[in-house]
């Protein structure tokens, strides 16, 4: 093990609510049947597969002006959300986890689709805790492809066997797994791909981690 990469949302700090609360608000203003099994769908993906999916369920089609026009319109409601985040909404165990790893010489990085996650770093104060960081920003492929994880192992010169992840959607998983590496699924909703499981961060440590890896 060389290498932990962690999702952003439901991983380092939840912004699940602040997600919910923005679509919400677009599916009122459109007419949307929006709930949160849909919410719980878009666990893990990108901001257009996301609003591609509400758009399915409802069996709603719209022009490409529109579409961006509604992503743009959700992002903006949940960016000003965003600016009520603060360091105390990090996820309990992950800076016990970050310093652990860092005490033991593990590289350790994000894989997100978000491409909020500058921001959302900078207001938790976590923007200089990792080695590279990839984002909504940096690729093409959303979750479940594993590009944004590839990327990370690339970026820093690390073969994927040797990487960890933490994960909290199923979508995510399945890209980890794609990349080659040991996936740990995150939360209270059992993600039946993971290679382990565990309720949340807290407890969670280099030993922790290595005796899953090693053991595989």
């Amino acid at each position: 093990m060389k290498l932990v990469i962690f999702d952003l949302d439901g991983v380092i700090v939840s912004t699940d609510k602040y997600h919910y609360q923005a679509w919400k608000s677009l599916a009122d203003e459109y007419n949307f049947i929006f709930s949160e099994e849909i919410n719980h769908m878009l666990r893990g993906v990108s901001r257009a597969e996301s609003l591609k999916i509400i758009l399915d369920v409802n069996g709603r089609a719209i022009e490409p002006e529109e579409f961006a026009a509604m992503l743009e319109k959700k992002n903006s409601i949940y960016k000003r959300s965003l600016a009520d985040l603060k360091e105390e909404d990090i996820l309990p165990g992950v800076l016990d986890l970050l310093t652990d790893l860092n005490k033991h010489n593990i590289m350790v990085a994000i894989g997100s689709s978000s491409k909020n996650t500058p921001l959302i770093l900078k207001q938790i104060g976590l923007s200089e805790s990792f080695d590279i960081i990839v984002d909504g920003n940096c690729i093409t492929k959303s979750k479940p492809d594993p590009e944004v994880f590839l990327k990370g192992a690339e970026g820093l010169g690390i073969a994927p066997s040797d990487c960890v992840v933490y994960e909290d959607a199923e979508a995510g998983i399945e890209a980890a797994l794609a990349a080659g590496m040991y996936a740990i699924g995150v939360g209270e909703h059992h993600l039946k791909h993971a290679d382990y499981m565990t309720d949340s961060m807290t407890g969670e440590s280099y030993e922790t981690i290595l005796k899953r890896f090693g053991g595989k």
